[in-house]
């Protein structure tokens, strides 16, 4: 396997994917634009790779209670690969990915026991994961020093500033003609200190990491649609069979 699959240290601390860490009081920033999601679905090596990013990033806070490791045999990661690269010490290949962080700490840590993300990609969609892993900022008066535009006052830290860098986010006052109603409008980032990755490679690297979180969502997906495929193509032969026969059976028929 690639040599991208080498162990990276775990974080320790803040995962990369406290998505939810203040889901239930937070909001997404009104009127942000989503980015559109790479369609990497269909990409192995950039599955492959959003699975390493997850083991190593995100199962420090969150679990994935629905998939279990051996699962990620459907993705072309041989059994020795996980056990080598992805599972943490007391972890098993047919174990599920659980984190030994408990609720309570979790809770008092973050406000809010991060989620399970078995199917935060159903739940968010992934043009909302790209967007927001793309989209934290520096602010001082949030408690964790980060804030993010689509999840505005966001419990989570930007854990991935190294690679991304640090930036701040540009406003600008602007008032409105009719009501005289003055607002602050996003007019982009500030780079204050660039990471480790170009912003080329860190998309790059977001858009994988969203893939197999899409794809962790529903593992079977594409099987279900290439038997779909294969359902229809059965029903249109028979189809044309029976219509066929009918044909036959009623010719003499005045």
């Amino acid at each position: 396997m690639k040599n991208w699959l080498s162990k990276l240290a775990r974080i320790g601390g803040a995962s990369l994917l406290t998505l939810a860490a203040a889901l239930g009081s937070a909001h997404a920033e009104e009127g942000f634009p989503l980015d559109r999601a790479p369609d990497n679905m269909h990409n192995i090596a950039s599955l492959q790779h959003g699975a390493q990013l997850f083991v190593n990033y995100c199962l420090n806070c969150h679990s994935a209670n629905l998939m279990r490791y051996s699962a990620l045999e459907q993705i072309g990661i041989s059994q020795k690969e996980i056990e080598q690269n992805l599972l943490f010490t007391s972890d098993k290949v047919g174990s599920t990915m659980s984190v030994a962080m408990r609720p309570d700490d979790a809770k008092a840590w973050f406000g809010v026991a991060p989620p399970d993300l078995s199917v935060e990609a159903r739940a968010r969609g992934s043009d909302w994961l790209y967007t927001y892993l793309r989209s934290f900022y520096r602010d001082d008066t949030r408690p964790t020093g980060w804030n993010n535009m689509v999840f505005n006052n966001v419990g989570m830290p930007n854990v991935l500033w190294q690679l991304q860098g640090v930036r701040t986010a540009k406003f600008e006052e602007v008032k409105d003609a009719e009501t005289g109603e003055t607002t602050h409008q996003f007019t982009g980032f500030q780079v204050v200190k660039p990471g480790t990755m170009s912003r080329v490679d860190y998309d790059s690297a977001v858009a994988d990491l969203v893939a197999y979180l899409t794809w962790m969502s529903e593992p079977s997906q594409q099987t279900r649609r290439q038997l779909g495929v294969w359902v229809l193509i059965f029903l249109g032969v028979l189809s044309f069979f029976a219509w066929r026969l009918n044909a036959a059976y009623w010719k003499d028929v005045k």
